[in-house]
């Protein structure tokens, strides 16, 4: 069994998974034309593809032999914790424009709610 090859297909579905969650936090918005970027989703799609690596390792340990590996997949996934966090807490990458941006699928979900 290629082990490397099943820490790739770890990785493409966690990458997957966040790409997909990325994209239902604008399920709810009330015209597609109210879409736009929001580096604020971003980051967090970053702290849930960080949260759902970790558990799933955790839950799959014995599935993949390396240990090494495992722990490299963690120390990844605590990295893509604590980035998306303190990125979503700073708010270091949003100015006024992009923060306008962000606002109309903000509002637009509100009219559904």
């Amino acid at each position: 069994m290629n082990h490397q090859a099943s820490y790739l297909r770890f990785w493409a579905m966690v990458s997957a998974s966040t790409v997909i969650g990325f994209g239902a936090m604008y399920l709810n918005t009330y015209e597609l034309d109210h879409v736009f970027f929001s580096w604020t989703r971003f980051f967090m799609a970053m702290i849930m593809g960080g949260v759902m690596a970790a558990v799933m390792m955790l839950f799959m340990w014995k599935m993949y032999p390396n240990h090494r590996a495992n722990l490299g997949v963690l120390v990844v996934a605590a990295a893509l914790f604590v980035s998306g966090l303190a990125l979503v807490r700073s708010q270091a990458t949003v100015g006024d424009v992009a923060y306008m941006r962000a606002m109309i699928p903000h509002h637009s979900i509100a009219i559904l709610t």
